[in-house]
């Protein structure tokens, strides 16, 4: 049986939440955590749906997100019923004494998605802006330092308003780009074929971006019962996938070219001649990287957080972005190998750690865990 870990009366969720904490602030949280891995450029979205052909890239966008929202919704009540809200206490409750599986393959996501994050960033200034690689890099990769200070309350006020911002500029993208392209959407998706490989791929890109679901974690301490917890599992996967959905869309006027991009993003912001949106829509995506970066460092400092409480202690400010710091000081090394790269070769390698260490375990022991908890509300 899996050990527990002692639940402290901190962890208690917040009396007076609001509607939109408790059922999208998680999924908001959790698209945050997904978007900037390489899906906001687009890099990501090529790798793994539109390079299969137009429809099977949508066939596979769909598996992605139904395993998303499967997924969250067992993970966020399971979160709610043990008080798990960082990723240590979860797996511990889940894997028992086999949970640091899941940190080390957390951690080497978390090493490869920041440089990915510096590639990005160094990417977008370099043929955006006309700066310097490295000035991207450090601006993007310093800004996650910086918010990570702050904590919980604020990382989740940054990340709910530049959603918002998200959506609106991905759903201007699109729109713009019907406006000018929609003959050649149309003949693209007409033409396509199902081709094989498509189901496959929705696994694997859902298998690794799941690590989301534990950036997610602190998110899920606002949520008292399974309905809302479900409720908000159920959301995450559309409201993760519905930014991605709107790109695939404006991309797929440009296929087959378009696949071969380093930043796709660029690529379609060129063909639609505005240089005033094309500087808004990546001042945007380069919010994003910040984001993701920002999510992911700060599921390891609540986890270590959690540490110092379970020994009486209190997690000085200073630690957190230094944690922040260390990472951030590794990715450097890896980001010069290129965006193409790393996405390439790192994430469908890694993605099979989080299919064993995670998605089989918490949708059978976790849902058996919660079948007999004696609790239904």
């Amino acid at each position: 049986m899996p050990r527990q870990t002692r639940v402290h009366p901190e962890l208690d969720p917040p009396l007076k939440a609001s509607w939109f904490q408790r059922y999208l602030l998680p999924g908001i949280i959790f698209q945050s955590a997904v978007i900037a891995g390489g899906y906001g450029t687009g890099r990501e979205i090529v790798e793994f749906f539109l390079s299969l052909g137009p429809v099977a890239g949508l066939a596979s966008m769909a598996v992605s997100t139904f395993v998303w929202s499967v997924v969250a919704a067992a993970s966020f009540e399971f979160a709610r019923r043990f008080k798990a809200f960082e990723y240590r206490r979860f797996f511990q409750t889940l894997l028992g004494r086999a949970w640091p599986l899941f940190e080390i393959t957390y951690v080497l996501l978390l090493m490869l998605v920041l440089a990915v994050i510096g590639a990005a960033a160094g990417a977008i200034a370099v043929e955006t802006f006309g700066l310097p690689y490295a000035s991207g890099v450090a601006v993007a990769l310093g800004a996650v330092g910086a918010l990570l200070f702050y904590g919980s309350s604020a990382i989740e006020r940054a990340f709910a308003g530049w959603s918002f911002a998200l959506y609106a500029v991905y759903a201007i993208l699109l729109i713009w780009s019907l406006a000018r392209f929609g003959p050649d959407v149309g003949s693209a998706l007409a033409s396509a074929e199902l081709e094989g490989g498509w189901f496959l791929n929705g696994i694997r890109y859902a298998g690794y971006n799941l690590s989301a679901a534990a950036v997610a974690l602190f998110a899920v301490r606002h949520i008292r019962t399974r309905r809302e917890a479900v409720t908000a599992g159920l959301l995450a996967g559309p409201l993760g996938m519905l930014p991605a959905l709107l790109f695939y869309f404006a991309m797929v006027a440009h296929y087959p070219q378009i696949t071969s991009e380093t930043v796709p993003a660029n690529y379609m912001l060129e063909a639609i001649g505005s240089r005033t949106f094309q500087i808004v829509f990546q001042i945007v995506l380069f919010g994003t990287l910040i984001e993701t970066g920002t999510g992911l460092i700060h599921a390891v400092n609540e986890r270590v957080a959690a540490t110092f409480r379970d020994r009486g202690r209190s997690l000085a400010s200073w630690i957190r972005p230094a944690v922040g710091l260390g990472f951030l000081g590794i990715a450097l090394l890896l980001t010069p190998l290129g965006l193409v790269d790393l996405i390439a070769a790192g994430y469908g390698t890694i993605t099979w750690g989080f299919v064993v260490f995670y998605i089989v375990p918490v949708l059978t022991i976790g849902l058996w865990r919660l079948r007999g908890s004696g609790e239904s509300t």
